[in-house]
């Protein structure tokens, strides 16, 4: 740190920033302390009732296509005009069915677009496309 004498006429250029570090340290204080007064809570005391259990989530089908084109619903190998029966009856037990697509890297897009329609055609809204980072 330097300090200008008396005899010097030079003058000083460097930024004393103490008091710069105690404004911040105050303003961190300050919401520190205000931060938990702002949340909008209303103390209510709610009823107390008898616990119930959580809905039961399904677990999604799944629809693979290999590296030959080979379709499979869940593990099971099928043909491509099998697939539609088996989505069809599947979602007649279950109206909200969830089907996840995975096909391999190599597999031909036609392959892919053909399942998708399938399972378009099926009335099956809820389609995710499993893909890897």
């Amino acid at each position: 740190m330097a300090f200008s004498t008396q005899d010097s006429d030079e003058v000083l250029s460097e930024i004393n920033v103490t008091p710069l570090v105690d404004v911040m340290l105050v303003l961190l204080v300050v919401f520190i302390v205000t931060a938990p007064l702002l949340t909008n809570s209303i103390p209510i005391n709610l009823p107390r009732t008898d616990a119930v259990a959580p809905v039961e989530q399904k677990d999604p089908v799944v629809v693979s296509i290999d590296d030959k084109g080979q379709f499979f619903f869940d593990k099971d190998k099928i043909d491509l005009e099998q697939l539609s029966g088996r989505l069809d009856g599947a979602r007649s037990k279950d109206p909200e069915l969830r089907v996840q697509l995975q096909a391999d890297d190599g597999v031909n897009y036609g392959q892919v677009a053909k399942a998708m329609a399938t399972i378009e055609k099926a009335g099956i809204t809820k389609l995710a496309v499993i893909t890897a980072k």
